[in-house]
């Protein structure tokens, strides 16, 4: 890339006619009159243009469109005041049927077929560059005087009439420390097609080489930088290959049509604009993002179910944002695997305590309301319970279907990679992210412990082997729920259950999961998870980063959600029919209203109401 001679502070009009006269060679325009807004360009026949704008418009992370003109039309008003789209980029393509037939400098020896063509003006990433390093961040490509790099992905965009294609998106590798900066800085220049629309491992997006672009060129990161993709204005050199049009032209990604538009500064206004960005997975690299408005409201939630009724020095075993960073892991995956059960009550059959399965069916509502795969896996001496209470549960509208029910048995050393993967092979996971809540955690002795140091053992089935064989499959996230630190996944805060909790050097489960949430009671837990799973349904910074900034918002399905969280109505409901299940062989008291031994209406739904409350504020 050439920017001696003052090219790179030169006018953007100085520069049209410096392209147009091919005065020099100019191979890309990254870094080019910075602070102005530069185009991607795509020029089809008018009787494709309805169907193209309508495309732009479902997917206008990667194609904001900025001006459309009219057939036969070269200059562009609204964008600058003296061009000519036939000659004002530096390089073209034209295609024929979908098939590249060529670079040309300039289209003018097709005036006579523009005549009839409609040019399309897209917004370019390239226009954000200026505030990226106003915020003290490189441009490693303007740095390496190389094009940005520009990759093919698996992420399909919607399609309109004959017009389909996967998402193309620009990496520019951003230092670890300054990637909210560099979000903040991108967010709102929605032009430019604002924020990234993924940070981390590439292979998540279907890119499987980096040093390998199919566009553009490698550009090398340095220590300590991680891959950032934003969505491409390219997505309609993809599109226009695809519709397979008898002709049609595009920039050559990298020399765009720069306008007379001033980026202009944009300052984010309220908490539910402005993005945060936090680590969910080291393998593979993954990060989301969350508007500061609904991280605010789930830290909420931590905070309310962080009371510790039955005073057990539960304060201890918090981590911050162990909530939010659990519930961004659950809203990127696919299919989750819940587990629950903890043999506690030895005078009833089973002896599972009140405590876990409901909070457990509240995360399987909403996530079934998500649309996500779900299932149950439990100990095969439990089935029938669990059976009964998923039955019910649909019967009174807390399910929308059954959840599959599974048990675990261990049979071999790879059992747990078979049960977790299809033919055990660590690439095609069943299951995205697994959740204990309120199930037997295996202590450090290979036991299972009740707070009380008895060993209950002989009623536990193994299945914290899944939980440590998902430490070993790359993108499959875990999640421990718990109230005591002897429940599985509660590894992570083993010492300071040690330390802190009764009887903690016995029972402390010895077993980690990623994120670690503490609860008062273990359901609260399973509440607060739905409500937070909600939060960010509704958040649109998360929704827009979800689907790639292709498609439409999905907050249209938000009754949908709202009808599938928790309430004191169905809680109840489902704890009576937990207890009709159950049957007692001895004369201790009732446990029928009570969890944890703790009465219901006093403690439990004043803590769903509450919950509830924080997602109206």
């Amino acid at each position: 890339m050439l920017l001696t001679g003052g090219l790179k502070s030169l006018l953007p009009h100085v520069l049209r006619r410096i392209i147009r006269c091919n005065r020099h060679s100019i191979s890309n325009t990254s870094g080019m009159a910075e602070g102005y807004k530069q185009a991607n360009i795509v020029i089809l026949h008018k009787s494709l243009a309805d169907d193209f704008e309508k495309f732009c418009h479902a997917n206008n992370g990667p194609l904001p469109l900025l001006y459309r003109s009219k057939p036969g039309d070269w200059k562009c008003p609204s964008l600058s005041s003296d061009s000519d789209i036939r000659t004002d980029c530096p390089q073209y393509r034209v295609y024929e049927h979908g098939a590249f037939t060529g670079s040309v400098k300039s289209l003018k020896e097709y005036s006579e077929q523009l005549t009839d063509m409609v040019t399309f003006y897209l917004g370019c990433s390239f226009s954000f560059e200026k505030a990226i390093q106003n915020a003290g961040i490189p441009i490693r490509n303007v740095e390496q005087e190389c094009n940005v790099s520009m990759y093919k992905t698996a992420v399909p965009c919607y399609s309109i009439s004959t017009f389909c294609c996967n998402l193309v998106v620009t990496m520019r590798p951003i230092p670890e420390s300054k990637l909210e900066a560099a979000v903040l800085a991108t967010s709102e220049l929605k032009e430019a097609h604002g924020a990234p629309i993924h940070i981390g491992d590439p292979g998540l997006l279907g890119i499987q080489d980096l040093s390998k672009p199919d566009y553009g060129d490698p550009v090398h990161l340095h220590p300590g930088d991680i891959p950032v993709f934003w969505a491409c204005g390219v997505t309609g050199v993809e599109a226009v290959i695809n519709c397979r049009s008898p002709l049609a032209f595009t920039h050559s990604p990298g020399c765009m049509f720069i306008t007379d538009l001033k980026n202009d500064s944009v300052t984010v206004g309220s908490s539910s604009e402005v993005p945060q960005v936090y680590c969910i997975s080291q393998d593979p690299l993954h990060y989301s993002m969350v508007s500061a408005e609904a991280t605010q409201k789930i830290k909420n939630l931590e905070n309310l179910i962080g009371i510790d009724p039955g005073d057990r020095g539960i304060i201890h075993l918090h981590r911050p944002d162990e909530l939010l960073k659990a519930c961004l892991a659950i809203s990127h995956a696919r299919s989750v695997l819940i587990t629950t059960g903890f043999p506690t009550h030895f005078s009833y059959d089973p002896p599972e305590e009140n405590d876990g399965p409901p909070g457990a069916l509240a995360i399987a509502a909403m996530l079934q309301a998500l649309e996500k795969d779900v299932a149950i896996v439990t100990d095969q001496r439990a089935m029938d319970l669990n059976k009964k209470i998923i039955d019910d549960a649909v019967q009174l509208g807390i399910l929308k279907r059954p959840v599959p029910l599974l048990s675990y048995r261990r049979e071999n050393a790879d059992s747990a990679l078979r049960f977790l993967c299809e033919n055990g092979n660590p690439r095609r996971p069943r299951f995205d992210h697994l959740i204990a809540i309120e199930r037997a955690g295996m202590a450090a002795d290979g036991n299972y412990y009740n707070a009380r140091k008895v060993n209950i053992k002989h009623l536990v089935d193994p299945i914290d082997d899944l939980f440590l064989a998902a430490q070993t499959i790359p993108g499959v996230t875990t999640t421990g729920v718990g109230d005591g630190g002897n429940e599985l996944g509660m590894g992570k805060v083993k010492e300071a259950v040690k330390k802190h909790i009764k009887n903690g050097n016995t029972i402390a489960c010895d077993v980690e999961a990623d994120f670690t949430v503490v609860a008062g009671v273990s359901n609260w837990g399973g509440y607060a998870i739905a409500c937070a799973l909600y939060i960010l349904s509704t958040c649109e910074i998360h929704d827009r980063y979800l689907r790639k900034a292709v498609g439409f918002p999905q907050l249209l399905k938000k009754k949908i959600w709202l009808s599938a969280l928790p309430s004191v109505t169905k809680e109840e409901k489902l704890l009576k029919a937990l207890v009709q299940h159950r049957v007692r062989s001895g004369k201790t008291a009732s446990l029928e209203m009570e969890v944890d031994g703790l009465p219901f209406y006093d403690t439990h739904s004043l803590m769903i109401e509450k919950l509830l409350q924080e997602l109206k504020q």
